[in-house]
C-alpha cells in the first residue's frame, strides 16, 4: 500500500536529523529513508547550480527507495533548490523554508524577525520573500551565521568557542531587537540552548524542523497516504563517513541503534 511506502528526508549532513526527530514524535508511524550529504557538506557556500545539481541526485537516490514523500530538510536546498524540481517529481515534495516562515509570521508581535543561517539561505533572500508574502511590513534582519554547522558536525554543542561565536553573530540581532528569531538551518536547533541564553528569553526562537513535521502531517493526510498505525523502520544513508554520523545519530534520535550505509550518490 501506498501508505506503507517510507517518506524521504534528505540534509547536506546531519542537520536533517532534527527534522527525523521531528517526524518520528510527530508522525509516530511513519517509515523514513533518510540521506546525509555528508562528503559535501556545507551546502551553505555553493553555488545555486551545484546545489540544484546535487539535490537531483539524492531525489534520484530516495526514488529508488520508493518513497511517497520527499522532504528537503536542507534551508539552503529548499532555497536554491525546491522551486526547480517540485515539477520534476511525481510525488508531494516540501522544504522547511515556509513552515517556518508561517509560524514567524503569526508569532511575531513586533513585526521585527530574524533570521540566522548559512550564508546560502541568508542570501538567497527566501525567508524575507515568504514573510513579506504574510506581510510587506515585516522588518526582517537576516545573518549568515557559517561557522555553526561545522561546530555541530564536529559535536562542540556545549562548547565555550560555540558561545564566543554565537556571541558574535548573535550581536546584532540583539540590537535590532528582534523578538522571534527563525533558526535558519536544519543544524542549528542542536545548539538552541545556547542561542536561547544569548538572545533572552524575551525572543522566540521558531524550530522549522518541527513545523515542517507538522506541515508534513497535514500534507499525507490531504493526500489520503498518512500512515495512522504500524511499527515504523527508519533507513539512513550517507555519502561519506558512516561511524560518525551513526555515533551522532544515535546521540539525538529517539530510536534504537541507528546503522547507516554508505552510497556513492555520484553514480545517481
Amino acid at each position: 500500500m501506498l501508505k506503507d511506502a517510507p517518506i524521504g528526508v534528505f540534509d547536506s549532513g546531519v542537520g536533517g536529523l532534527t527534522v527525523v526527530r521531528e517526524i518520528i514524535r510527530q508522525l509516530p508511524s511513519e517509515n523514513v529513508v533518510y540521506f546525509g550529504d555528508t562528503a559535501r557538506v556545507p551546502y551553505g557556500s555553493k553555488s545555486q547550480k551545484t546545489i540544484i545539481e546535487y539535490t537531483r541526485q539524492i531525489i534520484h537516490f530516495l526514488k529508488t527507495k520508493k518513497v511517497k514523500a520527499i522532504v528537503i530538510a536542507c534551508n539552503t536546498a529548499s532555497a536554491y533548490a525546491l522551486d526547480t524540481v517540485a515539477p520534476e517529481v511525481d510525488v508531494p515534495i516540501i522544504g522547511v523554508v515556509r513552515p517556518g516562515a508561517y509560524t514567524a509570521a503569526h508569532t511575531t508581535v513586533s513585526g521585527n524577525i530574524g533570521v540566522i543561517g548559512t550564508e546560502g539561505t541568508i542570501n538567497s533572500g527566501i525567508y524575507s520573500s515568504v514573510l513579506h508574502e504574510y506581510n510587506p511590513g515585516f522588518r526582517v534582519i537576516g545573518k549568515a551565521c557559517p561557522l555553526f554547522v561545522p561546530l555541530v558536525e564536529e559535536g562542540l554543542l556545549n562548547d565555550s568557542v560555540t558561545d564566543e561565536i554565537a556571541s558574535r553573530y548573535l550581536q546584532v540581532l540583539k540590537d535590532a531587537h528582534v523578538d522571534t528569531l527563525i533558526l535558519g538551518c536544519t543544524h542549528y536547533p542542536l545548539i538552541r540552548s545556547t542561542i536561547r541564553r544569548i538572545m533572552g528569553e524575551g525572543v522566540n526562537l521558531v524550530n522549522p524542523a518541527y513545523e515542517t513535521a507538522i506541515s508534513l502531517r497535514c500534507l499525507l493526510k490531504e493526500q489520503g497516504i498518512y500512515r495512522e498505525s504500524g511499527e515504523p523502520e527508519y533507513h539512513f544513508f550517507v555519502s561519506d563517513g558512516t561511524d560518525k554520523f551513526s555515533a551522532f545519530a544515535n546521540s539525538i534520535l529517539p530510536v534504537e541503534l541507528v546503522e547507516t550505509r554508505l552510497v556513492p550518490i555520484d553514480e545517481y
